[in-house]
């Protein structure tokens, strides 16, 4: 260092290398030394902590000094908050002409607010230059005063621009590889990223960084936490504000729902929080704050933290089932929000694209762009397809509008449909009904559902901002049926979804069908198996584990089922049930192995029936529903009989079929054909209450003396 130079000088040089960005602030702070009669004399800057106040001041300090002029800097954290000692801080400004008051920290001062805008300010001469940094945007009145309002001007500032936080990165160092994790977790707050930076090149220097997957370590987050959020008034408002920073958007009802009647309170306080932006919606913290808020929980309250996930979990889900048609896909991506970060839907979604698209009804006006769109992408006989489902179900589809452009950019289509409906026109469609017939058919009043197509050129049945909206609508609307057996998902056979939809139980079929040039995959769920709202709680449970979170008593997740799914329907198990769905055989075998245990509670529990719709959904015993299938053989021709030979052989205690037979006073082959024609008879009336999901009425009456001397001893069958 040569002579008359000073550490200062060192430390302002590196200041200035490694300042970027703010060029619109930068700009505004000239006019105004440049004495502009566009520009404004005074600038109000406002933002939360770290978002670079500070620096950006210092930088007009350095840019007014050059330029020739007096600087007076006022830090409000060490002048006392009274008007004699703000203005012996600052009186050299109202002495000197074309001087540049800086004044940072105004947040510790905010009580002179008013004496600043009326008494202070309105004595600098003409051709002087304030600016004002604090956390708080000023008072209102003062915006809206004719006075100030061509003389001021309100600058919140915001993140650094990504192109910005990335040159500010190279400056300090950071290898290109740890960018995108840096930037992701900092959002562009310029403290953030310097904290972050500085771990990193320490961490490259002795060999220890591992740059694709860099998270903030404790340093970082204890460093950072009070300078962003600073000291929450009390307990209720940290929780409020770690709701907020789970939560996509936080409205006051989900903030009710989280903490109850302190709502209204928290609401009003998170609003006046200045790393809380509001929108339509509701309110959101700045991406560091959220990441910081969140990293803080996980490690400070493990448990907590996973409780707090559960909670809004619960409340999402019901928010989708209880949402009107027009905000299903809000409430769902609400939903879907809580997972971004966790496991193989991290990288299923565009997760920065929000708001580049929006999703509309296609109209008839519409329909033209839809069959150009499929032609353009899949080929003349898919777009012929397109135009046959637009004629038959044009409820179906729904377009994708870009915000920008308001242009039909993609669309989907989600095809509800009856016993074999399009199996003779429809190739993809043929293939599902095919896979339906040879698994498990349709019950009466049970539908099956195609996504059948996912059209964006652009980025064609690839993660986007359209795609997004189509795999949530899929989702949402299989949550929010009652009636769904099967579900199918068509996609270009190229097997980049593959892994996504196994994760999902989409599973893959052997059908390959083929469009025109294109051969496509089909996926398929039977929703009969595991109801979809017990689905969504075992896959939230599964990512929440992948990722290291305990649930703790997740079934308590299992007990919320019944609470959202609406009541009078047989689509919601209770806890822990999972329907089981036989074919006919299967069910005529688990008949008769039923009525051969009828007096063996522990083998009737283990009886797939006991797991059925026919009489889980209900709430009823399977020896209940077995003894009323029996008492309807009474009502039928020669039933009287039938009802005998059943009944005698099931519930009465005799060694074999032969010794029933006698006991009856038959030969053994007529007493086989009643049996037989009763067993079928019990069969038939099940299998009918199972498809119908009609409650089986249990027989009304007393049991005998010899039905309670127990089972048989050797168990007599049909055969």
């Amino acid at each position: 260092m040569g002579d008359g130079g000073s550490l200062g000088d060192l430390v302002v040089a590196a200041r200035d290398r490694a300042f970027v960005g703010r060029a619109a602030e930068r700009a505004m702070f000239r006019s105004a030394l440049a004495g502009d009669p566009h520009g404004s004399p005074v600038l109000y800057l406002h933002g939360p902590g770290g978002i670079g106040k500070s620096t950006l001041l210092r930088r007009f300090a350095l840019e007014a000094r050059e330029a020739g002029r007096l600087v007076v800097e006022i830090d409000g954290r060490t002048v006392p908050a009274t008007p004699d000692d703000f203005e012996r801080a600052a009186g050299k400004a109202i002495g000197e002409p074309g001087s540049v008051l800086l004044v940072d920290a105004f947040e510790h001062c905010q009580g002179l607010e008013h004496w600043l805008w009326e008494h202070f300010l309105p004595r600098l001469p003409l051709g002087t230059v304030a600016v004002v940094a604090g956390r708080s945007a000023p008072d209102p009145r003062w915006v809206a005063d004719p006075g100030w309002a061509g003389l001021m001007h309100v600058v919140p500032l915001r993140n650094l621009a990504r192109g910005d936080a990335a040159t500010l990165l190279r400056v300090r160092g950071v290898p290109d590889g740890a960018h995108h994790a840096l930037l992701s977790f900092t959002g562009g707050n310029p403290l953030a990223l310097s904290l972050a930076a500085a771990v990193v090149v320490r961490q490259d220097a002795d060999g220890t960084a591992r740059a694709a997957d860099w998270a903030p370590g404790r340093d970082v987050i204890a460093t950072l936490l009070p300078r962003l959020v600073g000291d929450p008034p009390s307990p209720a408002h940290r929780t409020a504000l770690e709701v907020c920073a789970q939560a996509d958007v936080t409205s006051e009802a989900l903030l009710r729902a989280m903490m109850g009647e302190r709502a209204p309170e928290l609401f009003a306080w998170l609003r006046t929080q200045p790393f809380i932006e509001s929108t339509a919606a509701g309110l959101f913290p700045h991406d560091v704050v959220r990441e910081v808020l969140a990293a803080d929980l996980r490690w400070r309250d493990p448990d907590g933290f996973a409780a707090l996930r559960r909670r809004m979990y619960e409340y999402l889900l019901g928010r989708v089932r209880e949402a009107s048609a027009a905000q299903m896909l809000p409430a769902l991506q609400a939903l879907v929000y809580l997972h971004r970060t966790l496991g193989h839907l991290a990288k299923a979604f565009e997760w920065d694209s929000y708001g580049q698209v929006r999703e509309l009804p296609c109209t008839p006006a519409d329909e033209k762009r839809v069959v150009e769109l499929v032609h353009e992408t899949e080929g003349p006989e898919s777009a012929a397809l397109a135009r046959l489902w637009l004629d038959r179900q044009p409820e179906a589809f729904v377009v994708y509008r870009s915000t920008g452009t308001d242009d039909i950019v993609a669309f989907s289509a989600w095809l509800q449909l009856a016993e074999w409906e399009g199996e003779d026109v429809d190739p993809v469609v043929a293939a599902a009904w095919a896979h339906v017939r040879t698994a498990e058919p349709l019950r009466a009043g049970e539908r099956v559902a195609v996504a059948r197509f996912h059209v964006n050129p652009q980025a064609y049945q690839r993660p986007s901002a359209a795609m997004n909206l189509v795999q949530w609508r899929v989702i949402g609307e299989i949550v929010r049926s009652d009636d769904l057996a099967w579900s199918f998902v068509v996609m270009r056979d190229d097997g980049f979804w593959d892994d996504y939809l196994q994760r999902s139980d989409m599973l893959p079929t052997d059908a390959g069908p083929v469009v025109g040039d294109h051969g496509y995959r089909l996926f398929a769920h039977d929703w009969r198996t595991r109801p979809a709202l017990a689905w969504m709680v075992e896959k939230n449970k599964a990512l929440l584990a992948g990722a290291g979170i305990d649930v703790g008593a997740g079934a308590q997740l299992v007990d919320a089922i019944g609470e959202l799914a609406p009541s009078g329907t047989g689509g919601a198990p209770r806890e822990g049930t999972d329907y089981v769905v036989l074919s006919r055989r299967e069910f005529d075998t688990a008949v008769r192995d039923a009525l051969r245990a009828l007096w063996w509670p522990n083998e009737l529990v283990a009886n797939p029936l006991s797991r059925s719709r026919l009489v889980a959904a209900h709430g009823q015993s399977l020896h209940d529903v077995l003894l009323g299938a029996i008492d309807t053989v009474l009502a039928e021709r020669g039933g009287e009989k039938r009802h005998r030979v059943v009944t005698t052989t099931y519930s009465k205690a005799a060694p074999t079929q032969e010794a029933v037979a006698r006991r009856l006073g038959m030969s053994f082959s007529t007493y086989r054909r009643h049996l037989t024609a009763a067993v079928k008879r019990v069969s038939d009336v099940l299998w009918s209450h199972e498809l119908s999901g009609e409650p089986m009425v249990p027989a009304g009456r007393d049991v005998t003396p010899d039905q309670r001397d127990g089972p048989p001893l050797d168990a007599p069958g049909p055969g």
